[in-house]
């Protein structure tokens, strides 16, 4: 009855076997061992093989167990852990493999495969590994271990599964901890828009490390665990700017004879430099949203407004579709206008607005459109930014628009500048003349065109290509705005600005979060209402006709930089922790340290003839700074002793060093006698005595006592 049945693990190894507690065998490991010797388990090889991997170790089969063991087997069984790599990483590693370990692994796959076959024609199993591993020249074990590499593994991924595995070199790692500060204070020297050189760097580096007592090594050494911990691009970025670092990768090319007539189509926003009367009767320049075709450079739609916005992008995308077809791809700049979620909602490489859970998917998802995201200002990126460097200045400077034109930059403004505006409606015909213009154009010198013009490119191709049509059902997403809410818990009606929507089946579905799809210029006209994925659940009818709808979109704001830019300042931040600010001050600590070490040296000062200012250290008493300025004033030279009380008359300051010496050591043997002292003898005194001069005499004397003359 249990002959078909088979168990959920084929081979045990003893260990398993021990664990498992299976009726009639040991439960230990050295008792498995010692009973598979007994029942000559080990003799079986057609039921035996050894793990693979160091360590060895042998598999048995569950043939071999006792009667009641194998019935328990194939009630429980154990499944043991496939340590295996996934095939992503035994791909890899086999494509890091070198020729000879890649040929290896082609002749074992051969070998199995030969196994395979003798055991399919009829050959027993355990026969057709001998004479397979006879032939070519291994142990029957080796033919085993190779087929346990491979068991349950596809056949196209086996190659790499029975491939060879190199081990892994053994590298002493480098114990860099205690070089740590060094190399923070010289990557913060050296990553600098000045670009020092390394060894100006290293060179500051080490005097201070010398002074803060950091190890440090070699020049070269720290060259190259530079070049290793910080990668080359962090080091461009840093020392160059973004300009150098976009240097760092080459320019994209785009081969555009692979596409085909509205595979892919690009969108962007253009300005025109020409004053436009509006029918509100204020004068702006015209924004324009134009979707182009990658394929043939035909402008295939467009749409004109004040500022740039959702609605003229629907707009422009909706006439796109219905006049040509559902494009399959499209390239966008990362602006408010194009970002915006009735467009790219539920997209994953949104990058505009915060992005929600339950955010309602964006037209382009919802009809299954790949969007790409280009960087802004970037021709290379954006082929229509090329046409509208020409094409967009031939209608600035339309002959029609004289005196309308107001120059592409601030300081080349025409003589005429401000001199007239056109009116919407006449600046709308000449655009649209010259968009058919632009298209019908001859001699265009593309690798598509060949010297046709855009619309004959177009034309050729969307001719056999397979354009996808949108259903009346598709042309909702797009002709309506969209946005997200909550019908009522109990009795399932919508609110939504103002308005409150309600049919009988949306009480079947109370409190659901919805996807609510609006006509902007009639909200009483009810509204269309999906789920969060896109489904349609129905319409509503306007109920209480109380709100009304305005919608102002958000304004462009000025180009953010390049992603890349972006993250390599971020990552260049963790290479510099020291600001140049930091460094320099830890360079002048070290200079203001070793002056003043230098003084304390002085054994045998002289002195000058000629009066000199003094420096004297900083106090905080206003008593002491008081006698240092009469110092400096008096010292070196007779003056005329100030009014003052009798106590102070009296007093002179000496004229020579040795003179002033002896009269503070005059004055401080009364200080200690407890004798009359002057307050402006002690105000003097208290003032000299951190004085260089009183300090370097008084060592002299203590040194060699005596006299202090030189």
């Amino acid at each position: 009855m249990t002959s078909d049945l088979k168990p959920t693990q084929e081979w045990w190894s003893a260990a398993d076997i021990a664990a498992a507690r299976l009726p009639g065998l040991p439960g230990s490991v050295r008792g498995v061992n010692a009973y598979a010797e007994r029942e000559g388990w080990k003799t079986n090889f057609a039921a035996l093989k050894r793990k693979p991997g160091r360590g060895g170790g042998l598999y048995f089969h569950w043939s071999l167990f006792p009667h009641d063991a194998r019935l328990k087997v194939l009630t429980i069984g154990i499944e043991a852990p496939d340590e295996r790599p996934d095939r992503t990483a035994a791909w890899l590693a086999y494509e890091q493999l070198p020729e000879k370990s890649k040929a290896k692994a082609r002749r074992r796959l051969d070998a199995l495969r030969k196994v395979e076959l003798l055991h399919h024609s009829g050959t027993n199993h355990v026969v057709s590994v001998a004479v397979i591993a006879a032939e070519v020249k291994v142990s029957q074990r080796t033919i085993y271990n190779w087929i346990t590499q491979i068991e349950g593994i596809p056949a196209e991924d086996q190659l790499a599964y029975v491939a060879p595995q190199i081990p892994k070199k053994r590298v002493k790692k480098e114990d860099r901890s205690q070089f740590k500060p060094f190399m923070d204070w010289l990557k913060s020297a050296f990553l600098r828009m000045e670009g020092p050189t390394f060894a100006q760097s290293y060179r500051d580096a080490v005097r201070v490390a010398g002074h803060r007592g950091w190890e440090f090594p070699i020049l070269k050494t720290a060259k190259r665990w530079m070049d290793a911990e910080v990668p080359r691009t962090t080091q461009v970025y840093k020392r160059e700017g973004p300009r150098g670092l976009i240097r760092c990768f080459p320019a994209q090319i785009r081969d555009k004879s692979a596409l085909h007539a509205l595979e892919a189509v690009n969108a962007d926003c253009h300005k025109f430099d020409v004053f436009v009367r509006w029918p509100d009767g204020k004068i702006r320049r015209p924004q324009m949203i134009a979707f182009q075709d990658l394929y043939s450079g035909k402008f295939l739609s467009w749409r004109v407004d004040c500022d740039p916005n959702k609605i003229m992008v629907m707009a422009a995308f909706g006439e796109m579709v219905d006049n040509w077809g559902i494009p399959k791809r499209c390239l966008f700049d990362n602006g408010h206008e194009f970002a915006n979620k009735w467009m790219t909602g539920g997209s994953p490489t949104r990058f505009r607005f915060k992005v929600r859970d339950d955010d309602a998917h964006g037209v382009l998802t919802l009809l299954g459109i790949n969007l790409t995201w280009a960087q802004p200002a970037s021709g290379q990126s954006k082929p229509i930014e090329r046409a509208f460097g020409g094409h967009a200045n031939d209608i600035a400077k339309d002959v029609r628009f004289a005196g309308a034109y107001v120059g592409n930059r601030p300081d080349a403004k025409p003589e005429n500048y401000g001199s007239h505006a056109v009116p919407l409606h006449e600046f709308i015909e000449v655009l649209e003349e010259r968009i058919e213009e632009h298209n019908a154009r001859t001699g265009r010198r593309t690798d598509t065109a060949a010297g046709r013009s855009f619309d004959e490119t177009f034309a050729e191709s969307y001719a056999t290509a397979n354009i996808l049509k949108a259903t009346e059902e598709q042309r909702n997403l797009w002709l309506m705005g969209q946005d997200t809410g909550k019908l009522h818990t109990n009795n399932g009606s919508l609110k939504f600005l103002g308005n409150v929507y309600h049919c009988d089946w949306m009480s079947q579905e109370a409190g659901r979060k919805v996807v609510i799809r609006f006509n902007p210029e009639n909200l009483h006209g009810g509204v269309h209402i999906y789920t969060p994925d896109g489904a349609y659940l129905g319409y509503a009818e306007c109920q209480q006709k109380i709100g009304f709808f305005s919608h102002e979109d958000a304004r462009v704001t000025a180009k953010r930089k390049r992603d890349i830019v972006k993250k390599e300042k971020e990552l260049a931040k963790l290479y510099a922790p020291h600001t140049p600010e930091q460094l320099g001050a830890d360079l002048n600590g070290i200079r203001k340290e070793t002056t003043a070490l230098m003084e304390a040296k002085v054994v045998k000062p002289v002195f000058a003839k000629t009066p000199r200012v003094s420096t004297f250290r900083q106090h905080s008493d206003p008593s002491a700074e008081a006698a240092q300025d009469a110092l400096i004033l008096q010292i070196g030279a007779k003056r005329k002793t100030p009014e003052a009380s009798p106590k102070q008359v009296s007093f002179k300051v000496a004229a020579t060093a040795d003179e002033r010496f002896a009269q503070a050591q005059e004055i401080e043997r009364r200080q200690q006698n407890g004798d009359p002292v002057g307050e402006r003898e002690a105000g003097w005194l208290t003032g000299y005595q951190s004085h260089s001069e009183y300090e370097a005499l008084a060592a002299l004397k203590q040194a060699f006592g005596g006299n202090t003359a030189g």
